[in-house]
């Protein structure tokens, strides 16, 4: 397995073979979209364990149901608005010539999940078909752009104690390689929790403390019997997609979706509450000549997962709204201390 800290640099979702990423960034205010493009399709799996799910197209990923692949994966803001991202993928796939054969033309199957961004910004704005063509439009094999672009430009985590002790989230990508397989990730973090460490578990960005200058640590402060911040339900989420060049079944990719989850709850503290959304998309393109076993893919999965998570706001930026919201990321709150 390769040798990398989850604080520096450790890959891209894009180093899956057959996967591309794009991303919309809305100029209005904070909000967007991310697509994952399997030009040739993947075979596709999901896994919801957040209370609170804004999703399209998750029945037809179940194992026992006839669809075998997928052609992308939108990720977006703008909550349940937003799933009209989907609309336009589907239609700049279907100009590619893209889609499943149905005879009379090729219909592209688009599965989606949507994150709460609504608190920052002027909420009427919100990811719509043209913003989701848009995003398939600037795909690319490179490595995505990470921080606040896409489906992560209005994220914020820490909302445990309020929004004004939060952070700045964001997407964040990683992957990971073992004897010619790979896995990788791409995460767009809104958590209403604290992003930590996965090795230590100390918070990295989440609830501050009342001044505003430190990390409250929520998880500790939850137990000291702090009350929490009345929650807005949906109001928060992680979405993502592990990707992976193995040859896998329906069963086998949800089931990685699954372990991916395991990620989340490394790299998430609290995770998959009654206001969470939390989602997890699992592609598979094929395209790898060996299979390292599920357990192996389970293990990458979540590894992958856990990086792309503190990714995400490892690579944030401060935000300041019109309305006088300011959002510190990871690295002002670092440098302050």
């Amino acid at each position: 397995m390769q040798a990398l800290s989850p604080h520096g640099a450790s890959g891209a979702i894009t180093d899956v073979a057959g996967i591309t990423v794009g991303h919309h960034s809305d100029t209005r205010r904070p909000t967007g979209c991310t697509v994952v493009i399997a030009r040739d399709g993947a075979v596709a799996g999901v896994d919801v364990r957040g209370a609170a799910p804004g999703t399209r197209e998750t029945d037809l990923l179940a194992p026992g149901n006839l669809v075998q692949q997928v052609h992308a994966v939108m990720l977006a803001g703008g909550s349940a608005w937003g799933l009209d991202a989907a609309s336009g993928a589907v239609r700049w796939l279907e100009e590619q010539g893209m889609g499943l054969d149905v005879g009379v033309g090729r219909l592209p199957l688009v599965p989606a999940a949507v994150l709460f961004d609504l608190h920052v910004g002027d909420m009427r704005i919100r990811p719509d078909a043209e913003a989701g063509y848009a995003a398939c439009a600037a795909a690319s094999g490179r490595p995505p752009a990470e921080g606040n672009v896409g489906a992560g430009s209005g994220a914020v985590v820490g909302k445990t104690f309020g929004m004004q002790h939060a952070m700045k989230g964001g997407v964040g990508t990683a992957s990971v390689t073992v004897d010619g397989v790979t896995v990788g990730a791409l995460i767009a973090c809104n958590a209403v929790g604290d992003v930590v460490d996965p090795d230590t578990g100390l918070p990295l960005a989440g609830a501050r403390t009342a001044d505003g200058s430190a990390l409250r640590d929520a998880r500790r402060a939850l137990l000291r019997g702090e009350p929490p911040h009345q929650l807005l339900a949906g109001s928060n989420t992680t979405i993502g997609v592990i990707a992976t060049d193995a040859q896998l079944t329906k069963v086998q990719a949800q089931r990685l979706a699954v372990a991916g989850h395991d990620g989340l709850a490394r790299a998430i503290n609290p995770v998959h509450t009654m206001s969470d959304g939390d989602t997890l998309f699992a592609l598979a393109t094929g395209r790898a000549p060996r299979h390292p076993g599920m357990l192996v893919l389970a293990t990458m999965a979540a590894e992958a997962v856990a990086r792309a998570t503190v990714r995400a706001v490892l690579a944030a930026r401060t935000l300041a709204t019109p309305e006088g919201l300011v959002l510190p990321c990871h690295a002002e709150l670092a440098a302050r201390g």
